[in-house]
């Protein structure tokens, strides 16, 4: 068992302020947790929500959470690493494994799990407070005080101790870059769209927003036999890139795109609709809804502020028109299974993953990576540890 180790982390004090990259203290692993070198971090929406406070829980919630502060944070959910140490019981992965981070924790043994649906385990319910999964105490400090890890798993940070059931082993072969992506921002738009959606071959997809999820949805929408692929995107940048995942139609908003699918699909409208957007306001939920034809699905994949609750949606077309509208963590894959499945995808030329990354980055540059993405000049970038 080694002692303390220190890492370098970009840890989160509070809300609207920049990452702070400074040393934390790093505490070994104990039973069911591993220590793992942190190679790639993918620089997600997500944790940039947590900036901007669209994913913090209201104060008022934090009593009932049982924590007294959400801050300090160190970020990163997306990632890939190497396994350093193991604790003792630890029977998945040894020293030198190469890890997938999964930001959905599977334990094997709950109702979901044991129901294939891992992205729903229980253990999930733990992502936003301090602490281990697997006793609650704390592994991590920031200048002496307990530091809560993102989606318990930390990977803006060197080092992480995390637990076994957020780590999935994979084949030595896939670059770490590639895999970080898989770990969140491509298994989630992927499967939002080719399983989630239950895109058919033939069908008629229309995606909103080509950021990292949204791009995987086009992708997955065309794997899964999409005759038409319509990426919405304001930006350029962003449709050009869509073509090259396999969009077969672009627009820069939903109302631009109405009229050309009502026409290309002589009135019938889309079979899917994937809301892939940077942040997802109710409002925005009417025309989606509108896109979708009899019988179409509306998939929710993007996240909307915790506290908003009202979205407009047509409840007489809902019922009439017999819509549905789904919501989907991690596109509903089990990440044990879906990972490595994507990976192998990946390595037989179907999936694209290198395409994803627009710039690689090292930690300190990690506010610089961040306003790319909100400029919008990003599709991912990555954070790469030596």
């Amino acid at each position: 068992m080694s002692g303390v180790r220190k890492s370098k982390a970009a840890v989160l004090w509070g809300m609207n302020q920049p990452w702070s990259v400074e040393e934390i203290e790093v505490h070994p692993p104990k039973a069911g947790e591993v220590l793992v070198h942190w190679r790639a971090a993918g620089m997600c929406h997500s944790d940039e929500h947590l900036v901007t406070g669209d994913m913090v829980p209201p104060k008022e919630a934090w009593e009932l959470m049982g924590i007294t502060d959400f801050f300090p944070i160190i970020g990163g959910h997306e990632g890939a690493g190497v396994v350093v140490e193991v604790g003792p019981g630890v029977t998945s992965v040894q020293v030198g494994d190469h890890v997938s981070a999964s930001f959905v924790p599977s334990c094997g043994r709950c109702r979901y799990c044991s129901t294939g649906r891992q992205n729903l385990c229980d253990n999930g319910a733990k992502t936003f407070i301090g602490g281990m999964i697997t006793d609650d105490t704390h592994r991590h400090f920031a200048k002496g005080k307990p530091v809560t890890l993102m989606a318990k798993l930390g990977t803006f940070s060197e080092y992480a101790c995390v637990s076994e059931q957020s780590i999935i082993k994979v084949e030595k072969d896939i670059p770490l870059e590639c895999v970080a992506l898989v770990s969140c921002g491509v298994a989630t738009g992927w499967g939002s769209a080719a399983n989630r959606a239950g895109t058919q071959a033939g069908d008629t997809v229309v995606v909103v927003g080509c950021g990292g999820i949204g791009m995987n949805a086009v992708q997955g929408a065309k794997m899964a036999g999409a005759k038409r692929v319509i990426a919405v995107d304001p930006l350029e940048f962003k449709r050009e890139k869509a073509m090259e995942f396999g969009a077969t139609h672009t627009y820069a908003s939903m109302a631009e795109a109405m009229l050309p699918v009502m026409e290309m699909t002589y009135g019938q409208m889309a079979d899917r609709v994937i809301m892939t957007p940077g942040v997802l306001h109710g409002e925005m939920m009417a025309e989606g809804m509108n896109l979708a034809g009899k019988g179409g699905t509306i998939v929710v994949t993007a996240i909307s502020p915790m506290t908003s609750e009202t979205a407009s949606v047509n409840l007489f077309q809902l019922a009439m028109w017999n819509k549905e509208i789904k919501g989907t963590i991690f596109g509903s894959l089990n990440p044990r299974a879906d990972i490595p499945a994507l990976l192998d995808m990946y390595r037989a030329g179907q999936l694209k993953l290198d395409e994803l990354i627009t710039k690689t980055y090292t930690l300190d540059q990690i506010n610089e990576g961040y306003e790319a993405m909100r400029e919008g000049t990003n599709i991912r970038g990555v954070i790469v540890n030596k």
